[in-house]
């Protein structure tokens, strides 16, 4: 039950309609239960018009508890005689119109509690959804390392779904339900104590047997959310690489691995659901069987021992299956309370999980990049085996550090390190002096410009794919920054030019327009640092000679960081990191370490970046 009362907690800013769902099911379980007891002067008028033609001339007088059940029947019929008279068809007029008007009052109270309800069962799975999904886009890139994204898609979308379908909707039984109990039993006491504690026998015996049957749906439930999750990664996969998938003829043993997992999603919903299905039968067979027994032993309390009159007893009978049906519901519930738990689980563990960047408490805000960045004696590794080691480098404002080395030697980590898309395990970066652990992260990133080697860009216009970073920026912001990148020429030639909707991933382009559009939006966004990895290794040599130009282009009067395997990218940069196995070989510029004729000429010799 700790995963729902983890719910509730998003149920806080909704109190107002938790207020008004409990009031109206007071009003409605008080009406549902006086409905029922509006049966006994209406069973008196049709079985013994003599006794109410005789009620009594004067108002009874109440006097405790003990006596509430005469009182009330001869409060009632007190006043349908006052009314009626002797006439037993007025009478019976004036009793069935009651029942009606209660009848009437207890589903409007029924149905403003269900509106009230809508508003928070609804805003508690917006809320929910949305907690779910901000906490993922805050987790850091080493947490999806170890996930599949088919998994975190089950559990923002159907996990999320099967919580509003099976948990949630214990927040409706929470008040409903139990008052409706509460108000049907008080009222069995007062028509008859006996009865009522013999139906209190069976009770338990009911709840047990059910409790019995809902134990495995938890780890039934688990099973089928974490196979559905397998389908959607398997999707995700499909989707993603089907162009490998149909060059290789592999259509059949994907096809196989998702009707495998498929088949297994299938035998575990059988399960699952054939054992829901058993609680509503069985709940409703207890019950019978409850309503059986109680008819015995009230039968006998009539015939027999004449403690209780017939209309009471019928009354009784009609106020014991009114127990039934929120009993049931109860059951229900718990039982979708066990097979949403399985979900709740999984939300919880993505909202629970810790982020190591998360900003530390009074982080510095920083508006500007004034000096340098230094990486001070920096280690790092990913997993087992340190990617960088004691790696130290300056880079002065406004000076171009290009980064380069084999595939493998830890270029890429260090924009990986300096975007903090990862933490250092030893030694500093700095930013102007400060460590960029002790800057909020916004503040970090709303220094940097970043462009890498595969262009990110949504499925939406291109005017909305560059105000990424700049949302405040003009229409003619937008196509200054495309002629920057060399993108406008191809831009302008489009329907409707910075209007267009680029397609999934932008499929409508090239990769060298594609890379020049995601130069435009760094141009766009204007930061001063500029990180570069790899923007061009992808391209062919038209594109790559359009998208470098871009490049130098951006980079004028900008600091910038390079990581680039092709020759032609770093020639003009003002100094050239060599790097080894994640340590610095080599330092200097273009002409000095060909000079030098190390390991950065064997680079060149090699063609490693052409």
């Amino acid at each position: 039950m700790n995963n729902f009362y983890n719910l509730l907690q998003y149920a806080k800013p909704y109190k107002k309609f938790a207020i008004g769902h409990v009031i109206s099911n007071i009003f409605y379980a008080l009406f549902g239960t006086l409905s029922f007891v509006a049966l006994i002067p209406m069973l008196d008028v049709l079985f013994k018009p003599k006794e109410v033609s005789a009620a009594p001339a004067v108002k009874p007088v109440y006097e405790g508890l003990g006596n509430i059940d005469d009182y009330g029947k001869d409060l009632l019929a007190y006043e349908v005689s006052q009314h009626a008279g002797s006439d037993p068809q007025k009478a019976l007029f004036l009793v069935v119109s009651l029942i009606i008007i209660l009848f009437l009052l207890k589903n409007i109270f029924g149905y403003m509690a269900n509106y009230f309800m809508v508003f928070l069962r609804n805003g508690v799975v917006r809320d929910l959804r949305t907690a779910v999904y901000k906490k993922t886009v805050s987790l850091p890139l080493a947490y999806f390392s170890d996930q599949k994204k088919g998994d975190i898609m089950a559990r923002v979308t159907s996990d999320v779904s099967t919580l509003q379908y099976s948990m949630l909707p214990m927040l409706e039984l929470i008040a409903r339900e139990p008052l409706m109990i509460i108000f049907t039993i008080g009222t069995m006491f007062i028509l008859s104590t006996k009865l009522t504690l013999f139906v209190f026998i069976f009770i338990p015996i009911s709840g047990f047997i059910i409790s019995r049957i809902g134990k495995t749906l938890k780890k039934k439930s688990d099973r089928v959310q974490r196979e559905q999750g397998t389908i959607l990664s398997i999707l995700e996969e499909t989707l993603t690489g089907l162009r490998i998938i149909k060059g290789f003829n592999a259509e059949d043993k994907f096809s196989k691995k998702f009707q495998d997992s498929s088949d297994r999603s299938y035998h575990y919903s059988n399960k699952l659901l054939n054992r829901q299905n058993l609680a509503s039968p069985t709940s409703e067979f207890l019950g019978i069987l409850v309503i059986g027994i109680l008819l015995w032993y009230g039968g006998q309390l009539v015939l027999i021992d004449k403690s209780l009159d017939g209309s009471s007893f019928i009354a009784f009978m009609g106020l014991a299956y009114n127990i039934m049906v929120p009993a049931k519901a109860i059951s229900r519930g718990i039982y979708n309370v066990k097979q949403g738990s399985a979900s709740a689980e999984r939300i919880q563990e993505i909202i629970d999980t810790p982020n190591p960047l998360k900003d530390i408490e009074n982080a510095i805000e920083k508006e500007r990049f004034d000096s340098e960045i230094k990486f001070d004696n920096i280690w790092f590794k990913y997993k087992d085996d340190y990617v960088l080691k004691n790696f130290s480098l300056n880079i002065p404002k406004g000076k171009t550090v290009a980064l380069v080395g084999q595939s493998g030697s830890g270029k890429s980590t260090i924009a990986n390190l300096i975007t903090r898309f990862y933490d250092v395990n030893k030694g500093e970066i700095l930013i102007d002096g400060i460590n960029i652990k002790n800057l909020a992260t916004k503040s970090l990133r709303d220094q940097l410009g970043i462009v890498t080697q595969d262009a990110i860009l949504f499925n939406e216009t291109i005017k909305n794919n560059l105000k990424l970073g700049n949302d405040e920026a003009s229409d003619e912001d937008i196509i200054e920054a495309l002629k920057v990148a060399n993108a406008w020429e191809f831009v302008k030639e489009l329907p409707e030019g910075i209007e267009t909707n680029i397609g999934d991933a932008g499929n409508k382009l090239s990769g060298g327009q594609k890379q020049r559009l995601s130069i435009a939006r760094a141009v766009l966004k204007s930061p001063p640092i500029m990180v570069l990895d790899e923007a061009t290794s992808a391209l062919d040599t038209e594109s790559e000679r359009l998208v470098q130009e871009a490049l130098e282009n951006m980079m004028k009067n900008r600091t910038s960081i390079v990581i680039a395997h092709r020759l032609s990218t770093i020639q003009k940069a003002d100094e050239i990191v060599v790097l080894n196995k994640g340590e610095i070989v080599e330092q200097g510029k273009h002409s000095e370490l060909l000079a030098k004729k190390g390991v950065y000429q064997k680079l060149v010799a090699m063609q490693s970046f052409e």
